[in-house]
């Protein structure tokens, strides 16, 4: 089993930290930044539950299972405040031309209850989650090199990342569609103008 750190709802730009949606929330979480949380909804019982749901896709050169389960955790004595279900969420992958498999595991809990979030609607949540990742994986990868970078210990590319998800953010903000070309138009003048844009004196 594998787990990466994973962001609250599309909105919420700390990972751990509620997001306020109509009232309602969903927290996705893994081991790295609440290891102790994480171990609580590991050793919930899952072989037991019931509710689950399969989906099944094909694309981007992989075949791709996901399954997810749901259980009520009111009666459960998980410490968090106001977690009404917790869903386990398990991705089997495939790569279609090297045969390669890969399993992610990762945890979410919510203030939902299984009336208004199946493990079918958590699902899509999720895979709606990961899809926004990815597309900033990307960007960041082809504007700032990523997958090369040579920061890899500690917190170090958790910082990194975040550090150019608000570069990203901000140079949308201002209009620029193209990241590398606001990059570069920032980099005419390095010394005010990325003052400018976060608008420090």
């Amino acid at each position: 089993m594998s787990s990466r750190p994973t962001r609250c709802t599309p909105s919420a730009p700390t990972s751990g930290s509620w997001s306020r949606r109509r009232r309602r929330t969903t927290c996705w979480w893994s081991g790295g930044n609440q290891p102790t949380l994480f171990r609580q909804l590991r050793s919930l019982p899952w072989p037991e539950v019931t509710a689950r749901h399969y989906q099944r896709g094909t694309g981007h050169g992989r075949r791709e299972t996901r399954v997810v389960r749901a259980l009520t955790t009111t009666d459960l004595g998980l410490d968090f405040p106001h977690a009404v279900q917790a869903a386990k969420i398990t991705r089997y992958r495939t790569e279609v031309k090297t045969g390669k498999r890969t399993r992610q595991t990762v945890y979410a809990l919510t203030d939902l209850s299984h009336l208004q979030a199946s493990p079918q609607r958590i699902g899509e949540a999720a895979r709606s989650q990961w899809t926004i990742e990815n597309r900033l994986h990307f960007v960041r990868d082809t504007a700032f090199a990523e997958d090369t970078s040579k920061i890899r210990t500690g917190h170090g590319p958790e910082n990194m990342a975040t550090l150019r998800n608000l570069a990203i953010n901000t140079l949308r903000d201002h209009g620029h569609t193209s990241i590398a070309a606001g990059l570069r138009h920032v980099s005419y003048e390095s010394f005010t103008r990325p003052l400018d844009l976060l608008h420090i004196p």
